[in-house]
């Protein structure tokens, strides 16, 4: 099965189901859909980034500071973000992500998706899927702040990682 069959809920704006549909037809017709974005880090605190491969069905080529990806019809967000954290790095037996927050992103052109950000620490070594990740990297968060300028990065995840700098700040100051 290609990708664009995998089989989608179709989400309300207040995440609840209202159909199904393959992710093919949901990207085409900017269905609303869920998603997971988990920020990975090594045993020294450091950042998972990476490209994505030139084939994939959204962002080709973008850089990301997340993995993650869409959830599965009849899925939960829990259970999405422990499988695409596991698929996109390669690994098995990651602890269980832990859930941060949720938000309705909204791509300013009429098409969005839920998603639920999460965070994981990944002491194992790495061996991306090669058909996802193009490049990859463990960097240690200024840096990867120092290129929010200069590298392109998916946007979906761009928005993620700014909501998640400003509940991590808000947070701090509890």
């Amino acid at each position: 099965m290609s990708a664009a069959d995998e089989i989608l809920d179709v989400v309300d704006e207040n995440d609840q189901v209202v159909g199904v549909a393959p992710r093919g037809r949901v990207y085409a017709e900017g269905l609303r859909h869920r998603c997971v974005f988990i920020q990975a880090r090594d045993a020294d605190g450091r950042l998972f980034v990476h490209r994505r491969t030139p084939t994939k069905l959204v962002f080709p080529s973008l850089y990301d500071m997340f993995v993650g990806g869409v959830v599965g019809a009849g899925e939960s967000y829990a259970q999405a973000a422990l499988r695409e954290a596991e698929e996109e790095l390669g690994v098995s037996g990651l602890p269980e992500p832990r859930f941060l927050f949720k938000f309705l992103y909204e791509d300013g052109a009429g098409h969005g998706w839920w998603s639920a950000v999460y965070e994981v620490r990944c002491e194992l070594p790495v061996v991306p899927q090669a058909e996802e990740v193009a490049w990859h990297a463990f960097l240690p968060e200024p840096e990867v702040v120092a290129h929010l300028a200069d590298w392109e990065w998916v946007p979906d995840g761009l928005a993620a990682y700014e909501r998640l700098r400003a509940h991590r700040a808000a947070e701090g100051s509890r």
